[in-house]
């Protein structure tokens, strides 16, 4: 029997299913916190042979929209002038957003290669305002202790990840992605609310796929005003009180060619 790999308790075992249409793999729910992981995932280096998989054609799209949504989080919640972080952040395209919003954002993935905000990656020993983790924690294979690298790194947590429901989706659910085998595991409220207990952080969620850990108090009600919010004209106007790094960052790196 597999233990849980959130709360380690004891799961059951779910379904058997061919994913990249070769493996059958078998999925487990934990008993306690209703996490569902697969097991141990033995492809992995096989279905990474790209970062980024080629069914995600969302992949711009959903960049945008986060790039609203954080925008309007940052300038209300946070101190929009400290660094923030693009945790696995893939090929830099958040990161590049970001910076050209005017925030000082910077990337860090251990997977993929950095082509849209080079000269930004992380430098160790820096910490963060805030790292947003986007489409992340479904791929990890050990989650406990990534959150722990990423809250080695900042107190605030800004993420997505498809939440599954009080029942067990049916393996038409989209979200399993069986045909590139890269989504390994899947979170309930009780996955997150277990979390945030354990390291002692505040949950706000829109109930579905957008979510913030964080020791800063915030009222829910306004969390969820804002990611409304964001959709709409607030974006806008907390842009034009930022300063573009689009043609400083360019500066910055042709000093660093020039100089390299």
């Amino acid at each position: 029997m597999q233990q849980c790999k959130i709360c380690n308790s004891e799961t059951t075992f779910l379904f058997k299913h061919l994913i990249m249409n070769k493996y059958e793999i078998g999925y487990y729910q934990c008993n306690s916190c209703r996490f569902i992981q697969t097991e141990a995932p033995y492809w992995l280096s096989e279905a990474y042979q790209s970062a980024i998989n080629n069914s995600d054609t969302g992949i711009l799209q959903r960049n945008e929209r986060f790039r609203r949504i954080v925008t309007v989080l940052l300038c209300s919640l946070f101190n929009k002038e400290e660094k923030f972080l693009d945790y696995a952040g893939g090929y830099g395209i958040f990161t590049r957003m970001m910076r050209d919003v005017g925030f000082d954002y910077y990337w860090l993935d251990e997977y993929a290669k950095n082509l849209i905000s080079v000269g930004f990656e992380h430098k160790p020993n820096t910490t963060y305002e805030a790292i947003t983790a986007f489409e992340v924690f479904e791929h990890l294979d050990n989650p406990i202790q990534k959150i722990e690298e990423m809250l080695s790194l900042t107190d605030t947590i800004i993420f997505s990840t498809e939440l599954i429901g009080n029942s067990v989706p049916k393996t038409d659910w989209w979200y399993y992605a069986f045909s590139h085998g890269q989504h390994i595991a899947f979170y309930h409220t009780s996955t997150l609310e277990y979390i945030a207990k354990k390291y002692k952080l505040n949950l706000y969620s829109n109930g579905t796929n957008f979510h913030l850990l964080s020791k800063k108090d915030i009222n829910p009600l306004l969390f969820k005003f804002l990611y409304k919010a964001s959709k709409y004209g607030l974006y806008n106007f907390f842009k034009q009180n930022l300063h573009s790094k689009t043609i400083a960052d360019n500066q910055v790196n042709k000093l660093n060619d020039a100089t390299a």
